[in-house]
């Protein structure tokens, strides 16, 4: 009968990255994530995307602010759910 290998080599996985490089390979995979979906948006209505900016630069600075401050607290949120569902 063969013998079992020691418990600490049962919970190795070699092919999973440590946690700190784990997170560094997200967070560049979601800038450029952001970064293509921002291209394909200005590539397929570049007008639309000129308007947008155009209208952000001249919004309010507390407008601004607000906007930002709701899309990151949604941003962190789907980060969680994906984290905490799968």
């Amino acid at each position: 009968m063969a013998e079992a290998p020691p418990p600490n080599q049962l919970q190795r996985r070699p092919n999973r990255p440590q946690p700190n490089k784990r997170l560094m390979l997200d967070l560049i995979a979601a800038l450029g994530l952001a970064l293509a979906v921002e291209g394909i948006l200005f590539a397929a209505f570049p007008d639309g995307m000129r308007r947008a900016m155009y209208e952000a630069a001249h919004s309010p600075s507390d407008q601004m602010r607000i906007v930002g401050i709701i899309s990151a607290l949604i941003g962190v949120g789907v980060i969680w759910l994906v984290r905490h569902f799968s």
